[in-house]
Parts: structure tokens; C-alpha cells; sequence
């Protein structure tokens, strides 16, 4: 594995405004969202809604991507993503959920998940996943992908490589009439050939006009998962892999997730609908 050094925390900048005329989901400003209530089954309206929200998370993704290089500050990525979700009418489902700052999330190295963008410098050697969310139409899509920061070593690439790969595996396990277990079980069954980690505490999730409906997805073989897949659904698909333990410790931000042992991590992810063949990915650009 690369001999980098650890992750530090950086400065904040400033919170990025967004243009009034942009509607915000309802629990900006509050200590936490209203609990979903509604089925966790979309109406053909909202999914299309979804595909719209989807399609400008997965091109603020793909803008963001464009400028990861060696001395580039994550900051600098958030900026991007901020802007472009602005820009076509969608608010950045992060910034001011439970108080997040952010308008994505950079995951750096052994960061599992919910990295907080700040002034830490982009190093070549470096792997980071940004995860972006956007809101319009009443609704929310969700999507993040792991790059590559100058040259990697090849564990690390590895790592990267078969992290997508357990994604595109666990969607296409999705079918109707399965149990939700069944991505879990695809997905840690796929990592242990490698003797990779699987994070368990950290998930995929319902997504609809709420940003985490509740409906959790787990990423190992839970045999708990029982609840019945069916049309029309909407959940993602986010599994975390480590060169690791799948054990974790938190930032004293209360948001950044880092692996026990301090080994990387990869994670990717997709929003979904259930089609009655299959599933159908909402965050492509």
C-alpha cells in the first residue's frame, strides 16, 4: 500500500450560498429531517422525476471528476459540483443535512465515507470518492465513484477496480421477488476473493423525495435484510471495500469516517428503480 501520510482535518471555507429561487428540501435549516412516512414504492411521476435529479447528480459528479489532479484542494471540488447543481436548478442535497457544511462529500484514502471538503491538498498517490447529491423536482439522486489522483500503486488501483465491480455485480442481482440480502450477499461474496473488508454500518438506503427514507441496504450477507424487492422501488447501492478491517473510527466532526486500522478504502455507488426485470440505474450522466 502506498506509504502516504494520514489525513489531517483542513480549514472550512466559508458555506457557498445557493440562488433563492432554488428550491431546498425541507430539512435545511432544521437539526434533522421529518421521518419518511410514504412507501418506499414510487409512482411512475417521481421516478421520472428521479431521472432528472439523478442525471445532474451524475454530471456534477463527472465535473468535479475533472479537475482531481496533485494540488488540486478538495475544496476546490465541492465548488464545482456546488455550482453545476446550481446552475441547472438543483440544490446539493448535503449542505445543511444534519448540519453537514458541504455540497459533496471527498472521501481521501482510508476515509470510508462522509469526508467533509476543506483546504487538504490532492497528493499523487492519493485514491478519493466524491459523492454528490442532488435535489429537484421534490426529489433527491445519489451517486459516488472512487478515482485515481496521479499515479496509484497497484494495490490501491486494485482496490478501486473491484470496488466498482461489486456495484455493477449487486445491480444486476437486483430482481424482483428477491430479498434485499441477496446485494449483500453478492457483494461480500465478491470482496472476500480478495480478502477485502466490507463496511457494515454504513449502507445504501430508500431514496425518493426523502434523502434517506429509511429502507436500509446492507453490503454483507445480513440474513435480517428480508424485506421483499419490488417494482418501483428506489434505494441505492453504495458498498464501501477496505484493504482492511471493515472497523471504523469518527472525526471528532462528527461526520468523517475513517477505517480502525487506517488501511484505504474504495466505495461506489448508483440510484436505482426496480423494473420488473431487473433495475434500472437513475445517476447516469
Amino acid at each position: 500500500m502506498s506509504g502516504q501520510s494520514l489525513l489531517v482535518p483542513g480549514e472550512l471555507s466559508p458555506t457557498r450560498p445557493v440562488p433563492g429561487n432554488i428550491r431546498r428540501p425541507e430539512y435545511v435549516g432544521k437539526p434533522a429531517p421529518t421521518p419518511y412516512k410514504g412507501p418506499e414504492v414510487q409512482t411512475p411521476e417521481t421516478v421520472e422525476a428521479m431521472r432528472t435529479a439523478g442525471r445532474i447528480a451524475a454530471r456534477a459528479l463527472a465535473e468535479a471528476a475533472k479537475l482531481i489532479a496533485p494540488g488540486v484542494t478538495t475544496d476546490e471540488l465541492d465548488r464545482v459540483a456546488h455550482e453545476y447543481m446550481c446552475d441547472h436548478g438543483a440544490y446539493p442535497s448535503t449542505l445543511g443535512y444534519r448540519g453537514f457544511p458541504k455540497s459533496l462529500c471527498t472521501s481521501l484514502n482510508e476515509v470510508i465515507c462522509h469526508g467533509i471538503p476543506d483546504s487538504t491538498v490532492l497528493r499523487d498517490g492519493d485514491i478519493i470518492n466524491l459523492d454528490v447529491t442532488a435535489y429537484i423536482g421534490g426529489v433527491h439522486g445519489d451517486n459516488n465513484a472512487t478515482y485515481l489522483v496521479g499515479e496509484v500503486d497497484e494495490e490501491s488501483r486494485l482496490l478501486v477496480e473491484r470496488t466498482r465491480e461489486s456495484l455493477n455485480r449487486a445491480i444486476k442481482a437486483v430482481k424482483p421477488g428477491r430479498q434485499i440480502n441477496v446485494i449483500g450477499r453478492v457483494i461480500e461474496s465478491y470482496a472476500k476473493r480478495f480478502g477485502y473488508g466490507v463496511v457494515r454500518d454504513f449502507t445504501g438506503h430508500g431514496i425518493n423525495s426523502s434523502f434517506h427514507s429509511g429502507l436500509i441496504i446492507p453490503h454483507y450477507d445480513n440474513p435480517n435484510a428480508t424485506t421483499v424487492i419490488q417494482p418501483g422501488m428506489t434505494f441505492t447501492i453504495e458498498p464501501m471495500l477496505t484493504l482492511g478491517s471493515h472497523e471504523y473510527d469518527m472525526w471528532d466532526d462528527g461526520w468523517t469516517v475513517v477505517t480502525k486500522d487506517r488501511k484505504r478504502t474504495a466505495q461506489f455507488e448508483h440510484t436505482l428503480v426496480v423494473t420488473d426485470s431487473g433495475a434500472e440505474v437513475l445517476t447516469l450522466p
